[in-house]
């Protein structure tokens, strides 16, 4: 049964599924994409007790976070690439029974080492695992259907970012934060089982497709030495060889991967594409609001467990209506591009962040969170709703269809890299609060600045880069909730 269907065979592009069998698969690939979006954001209520009972510190800390988007990110093209050459089931199967292993590995992990190197297989494991089921929907709904189909699966990048930082309080306070890895297991194994039954085997590929494998792997190297000299800062200084080294190679290693993408056959990112206007305004506004999304998370949750003592599930809980705001900005800024065009709701959304973020640097030790911390985060969490929406937007709505596949996976590369890169960042700028037992909140404070700061920055730069005009084309008013 699990290959293919042989007693009604389909012509190429026909639908031969009965109805029932499409929207299960719908159901498990979403299910599967939940996991990997919920595992962005469930690991940062977890963070302290992570680095109380395996000893962590700060820098440690901080890629437990960033090394899962970062793989994550810096292959999802790669990962989209490989689809295409040895067929999305396989790609997705495979992909899935990995960030199924590596959760349990990073369940199972007796030290940060193990924890941080199954995080980097959960990331690579995702970036195979998204692309592909991507490509399943696109490949397995038509019409008005799809056009549902791919609606129920960009809400999931909202509501997935939401639930994780409550199921990691929950399951932190409750089983242990274990859980937030274990809880993957029996999804995982669930979903390898009953997929193949509904998804078609993949057809035979005659022709063979180049991949870019050193592209994809330079460009992420590139991006973990950024991290890695931006996290070194905090406790070293910007004038420090630990810091200026890596940073030095990472900017030579980006140079190497525009030379590289330039000379091969097939490209993972085209120059062309990267340089179109478009792109490169999507794939800022992206990296600015999730930046800024994960940083405050992570900020925020270090604030209330390390300083004010809450419990893991009392911080899940007063992150829920920030989530929600999340999602309640997205949906807005979906029915505003519409309206009145991109380049208004960007530069709107940006300067409403940066407002929620300077209302959140009046955080004390004494403080009230309710009062303080969380007004703050929903106005700003009402900010990064539209960003997102708008780089997705603008994006699709002004590049050639020919150049939708490589466009929209720039656009989540930079989705996933931007998280990497701000959590770095406030954690760096925060350096002097996040040693365990300080009380020191100057650290929270400078960190937080910064962020209004570059959010503030970020209106600016969108008022002149972002295109004007309304978007057109089939993709305005799909709020692209979190991704």
């Amino acid at each position: 049964m699990s290959h293919g269907h042989p007693m009604h065979v389909a012509p190429p592009g026909t639908q031969a599924t009965p109805d029932s069998r499409g929207w299960t698969a719908l159901v498990l690939l979403c299910l599967a994409q939940f996991m990997l979006v919920v595992d962005i954001t469930v690991v940062q209520v977890a963070l302290p007790s992570i680095g109380g009972d395996l000893a962590l510190d700060r820098e440690a800390l901080t890629w437990v976070v960033t090394t899962y988007t970062l793989s994550f990110g810096g292959l999802m093209v790669l990962g989209g690439r490989l689809a295409d050459a040895f067929g999305a089931r396989r790609t997705l199967l495979a992909g899935l029974a990995l960030f199924t292993l590596a959760s349990l590995a990073c369940g199972l992990a007796p030290d940060g080492i193990v924890l941080i190197a199954g995080r980097a297989a959960q990331g690579v494991g995702a970036a195979l695992l998204s692309p592909s089921a991507m490509a399943i929907i696109t490949t397995t709904f038509h019409g008005p259907r799809r056009t549902r189909a791919l609606g129920v699966w960009a809400a999931i990048g909202g509501t997935g970012a939401a639930m994780g930082v409550l199921f990691g309080g929950v399951l932190t306070a409750g089983p242990g934060w274990e859980w937030v890895f274990f809880v993957n297991v029996p999804i995982g194994l669930l979903v390898l089982l009953v997929l193949p039954r509904v998804v078609h085997a993949d057809g035979s590929r005659p022709e063979r497709q180049r991949l870019d494998v050193p592209g994809a792997l330079i460009v992420t190297a590139a991006t973990a030495l950024l991290i890695y000299g931006l996290v070194n800062a905090g406790d070293a200084g910007w004038s420090a060889a630990e810091t200026l080294l890596p940073l030095g190679g990472a900017a030579i290693l980006y140079v190497v991967f525009v030379m590289v993408e330039r000379s091969v056959k097939a490209p993972l990112m085209r120059a062309e594409t990267l340089a179109r206007r478009p792109v490169i305004s999507g794939a800022f506004v992206m990296l600015i609001a999730t930046g800024l999304m994960l940083a405050l998370f992570f900020l925020s949750s270090l604030y209330l467990q390390q300083v004010l003592g809450f419990s893991a599930l009392q911080t899940g809980l007063l992150f829920l209506p920030v989530a929600i705001a999340i999602t309640i900005g997205a949906q807005l800024g979906g029915h505003l591009i519409g309206k009145i065009g991109g380049r208004p709701v960007a530069v709107a959304a940006f300067l409403l962040t940066a407002a929620g973020v300077a209302l959140m640097t009046r955080i004390s030790p004494e403080s009230n969170a309710y009062t303080t911390l969380l007004p703050g985060f929903i106005v700003a969490a009402v900010g990064i709703g539209p960003a997102f929406v708008t780089a997705t937007t603008t994006t699709m709505a002004n590049v050639p269809h020919s150049e939708a596949g490589v466009a929209s996976g720039v656009i989540t590369t930079f989705h996933e890299l931007g998280g990497s890169i701000g959590v770095a960042v406030v954690s760096t700028a925060a350096a002097a609060s996040l040693a365990p037992g300080t009380a020191d909140i100057g650290g929270f404070t400078a960190a937080l600045t910064a962020c209004a700061v570059i959010a503030a920055a970020a209106a600016a730069v969108a008022l002149g880069l972002v295109p004007p005009g309304k978007p057109s084309g089939s993709f305005v008013g799909h709020g692209h909730g979190g991704h």
